[in-house]
């Protein structure tokens, strides 16, 4: 029989110091994103110049590079030295002195198209760093947590950073200045100094990773060696087809990413400002606190599978309404449901996915997983929303129409993708049948 064990005691309640510092890393992560990236794309599409494919690049290549090095550099080095605090700490010190940089380069300069790129081109690098924190965060959570607790944990956690994401979003849209808050470095200012003090909770927090007793390398709970190999073999397909679904999902929801601010902003359209677009953005943080401090009931009731079932369908839902309303309160109700919608789903198949992957490779897969999520956010823009939007920019609401229902089209068909895993895996016989429907 082989096992592994943990270096860091998993609590079935852990220790409040912890549950403060893992917290508190991620109210300032929250707030740095909600600070930073609410009014990226528009800063850059109507201050600097960039068509809307141009725009979508601050998001594709970071992440591209993001990926790479979760997958080729850190998750490998994770997996090896175990070290996931190490690797937060580092990782943020190191994009928190970056972003000062990318904000003093493009200061520099005076030709604007230029100076978006190299914001494009600089927030790349700092998301090497990025990526080191990204990886350490994944797996620090699976070290820590029981697999029963790991979807209630998000929740929780999910629903405090919702704090920190509206008041990053209220100052953001304060320093904003119709672009001068990032032309002048407030913006990039506040982030840096928001990865840094993330640093500090950390230290409350143990350094995580696992150490075996005896040489195990694949092994996801102690079982008789008889049955070892089938069961490893299904759970390697589920995980495949989990991804592949998961790549669906997070590419069709995440194309809102870049296009969406435009979409409210648009002359033609709704024509918002920034401070109303606060007031919209924030509607989505309000039901990430809301649904965050229910998700662990919703994922006991309906499991971690059909928690993404719900999740995503209501997605979907909120997506068909930005398209199909003139009505400003509508998009309220929209952007409500987005943000119910990211919770359900970033809980739930973080924790399916914990339950699948090993832990001696926890950093290797994990960077497998967040890697559906990462790329979601700029390839979408770039190769599908970008492109018809521009090429239909004479009907500006409509180009921007058709992107968002393209986007919902290719959610639906990962929806019925994970739909018909689960119906699959109900059949199979292995270890995770039970476990998964928790």
């Amino acid at each position: 029989m082989t096992t592994i064990s943990n270096q860091t005691q998993k609590f079935e309640k852990p220790p409040t110091k912890v549950f403060l510092g893992l917290s508190s890393f991620q109210v300032l992560a929250m707030f740095r994103r909600g600070l930073f990236y609410s009014f990226l794309s528009i800063y850059l599409k109507e201050f600097l110049g960039l068509t809307v494919t141009q725009t979508s690049l601050f998001a594709t290549i970071p992440m591209i590079f993001n990926v790479l090095f979760q997958n080729l550099v850190w998750g490998p080095l994770s997996d090896k030295t175990q070290r996931r605090r190490t690797f937060i700490v580092t990782g943020e010190f190191l994009a928190g002195i970056g972003t000062l940089i990318v904000w003093y380069a493009h200061y520099l300069n005076d030709n604007r198209i230029m100076a978006g790129f190299v914001i494009i081109w600089g927030l790349s690098i700092v998301e090497i760093f990025w990526s080191m924190s990204n990886i350490g965060w994944s797996t620090l959570i699976s070290d820590i947590y029981p697999s029963n607790e790991r979807s209630k944990f998000l929740g929780q956690i999910t629903s405090l950073s919702g704090i920190g994401r509206i008041i990053g979003i209220s100052i953001g849209g304060f320093i904003y200045d119709e672009g001068w808050g990032f032309r002048n470095g407030g913006l990039f200012i506040f982030a840096s100094a928001a990865m840094f003090i993330s640093i500090f909770p950390m230290f409350f927090v143990p350094e995580g990773g696992i150490k075996k007793d005896i040489s195990a390398e694949n092994i996801f709970i102690e079982e008789d060696s008889s049955s070892m190999n089938t069961k490893n073999s299904n759970s390697v397909k589920i995980f495949i087809v989990f991804i592949i679904s998961l790549v669906f999902i997070n590419f069709g929801i995440n194309s809102l990413a870049t296009i969406f601010p435009q979409y409210l902003s648009l002359e033609s359209g709704f024509n918002l400002d920034s401070n109303t677009l606060v007031y919209i953005f924030n509607t989505s943080s309000i039901a990430t606190i809301l649904i965050g401090l229910t998700i662990g009931k919703i994922s006991k009731a309906a499991g971690h599978g059909g928690t993404v079932l719900l999740g995503v369908s209501v997605a979907i839902t909120g997506m068909l309404i930005f398209i199909s309303v003139t009505d400003i309160n509508y998009i309220y109700v929209g952007n409500f449901l987005m943000g119910s919608a990211y919770v359900m789903m970033s809980s739930s198949t973080y924790a399916f996915a914990s339950i699948l992957i090993p832990s001696k490779h926890r950093g290797k897969l994990f960077g497998i997983y967040n890697a559906t999520f990462f790329l979601s956010w700029g390839f979408a823009g770039t190769f599908i929303s970008g492109p018809i939007i521009d090429f239909l920019g004479s009907e500006e609401v409509f180009s921007y129409q058709i992107a968002i229902l393209l986007g919902a089209l290719i959610a639906l068909i990962g929806l019925i993708i994970f739909s018909g895993l689960l119906v699959w895996q109900k059949r199979l016989n292995n270890p995770h049948r039970k476990i998964l429907k928790k």
